[in-house]
């Protein structure tokens, strides 16, 4: 099942029919809100507003765990992700659509970041974060949509919740990065250490604040009105994906602990155990 995880402004999709809600308990606590378990034609869903409804949790304040693993304990096996970012490349202007291949970490220590220790230890191998098939999945109906999309970027994830400086601009810009937004980690490795197939797409709503030109800098008022002009098309893309057959996902990437958990199982702790299961399945 594919599970939709909305960010800034997307809190609901009207044209999904609500069958239930969800009230998953999670050993990290409650996620952003409950699950909603919903359909479009004959294609069944799940979907979850990152920030809760009404936009209550800045970035550092989300439960991620407890996102992620309510969403592989309600049947998820992948999931999409909608997420505002700034632009550190000209050739993605505000208003275009783009999907990170790689991230870099710039958070600050303030998140947790891995369902693992208290008794596990486990390495899961993040070389290749995202899910390609995800990925392919979206860009060939974006091209079908003509809708501008960028795929093969870098995601700078920052702290926040304040925006950047410009040095900080443009020393993402010369480390290789090309978005930077701040929600993205540690959702997109927890999704890995779950075994979800993860995509996100990033809608540019700025150029941050790396151009000489002040008028390009960014400002609260600009993230939301721009992100909310292509909310509408965003949609458009996401009705279009759920009326299309789900892509076929390689089964070697749904296998990411099978490898990574160096702790065996016969000494878990049996509380452990049921929350490494959940992650297996």
């Amino acid at each position: 099942m594919l599970a939709i995880i909305g960010g800034t402004g997307l809190y609901k999709v009207d044209a999904l029919e609500v069958i239930s809600e969800i009230e998953v308990d999670t050993p990290f606590g409650k996620p952003s809100a409950p699950v909603m378990k919903a359909r479009l034609g004959e294609q069944e869903v799940l979907f979850l507003p990152r920030h809760g409804s009404g936009h209550k949790f800045l970035p550092h304040e989300i439960n991620y765990r407890a996102n992620i693993f309510a969403l592989k304990k309600s049947g998820a096996r992948m999931i999409l992700g909608f997420s505002a970012v700034g632009s550190l490349r000209e050739e993605i202007p505000p208003g275009d659509f783009a999907i990170p291949e790689q991230y870099f970490d710039w958070t600050r220590g303030n998140r947790e970041l891995t369902f693992f220790g208290d008794g596990i230890a486990a390495h899961i191998s993040t070389a290749v974060p995202t899910c390609p098939d995800l990925t392919r999945w979206i860009a060939t109906t974006a091209k079908a949509l003509n809708i501008p999309l960028h795929t093969g970027k870098t995601y700078a994830c920052v702290e926040g919740p304040r925006l950047g400086t410009r040095a900080e601009s443009n020393f993402m810009r010369q480390s290789g990065c090309d978005l930077v937004g701040m929600t993205n980690i540690p959702e997109v490795f927890l999704a890995r250490e779950a075994q979800l197939c993860y995509a996100t797409i990033g809608i540019s709503t700025d150029y941050d604040c790396w151009l000489d030109d002040p008028a390009h800098h960014v400002s609260v008022a600009d993230v939301i009105e721009r992100f909310g002009a292509s909310l509408e098309t965003a949609k458009t893309l996401l009705i279009a994906l759920l009326k299309s057959p789900l892509p076929k996902i390689d089964e070697e990437y749904r296998q990411a602990l099978k490898m990574a958990v160096l702790t065996p199982d016969d000494a878990i702790a049996p509380e452990k155990l049921e929350m490494l299961a959940v992650l297996r399945e």
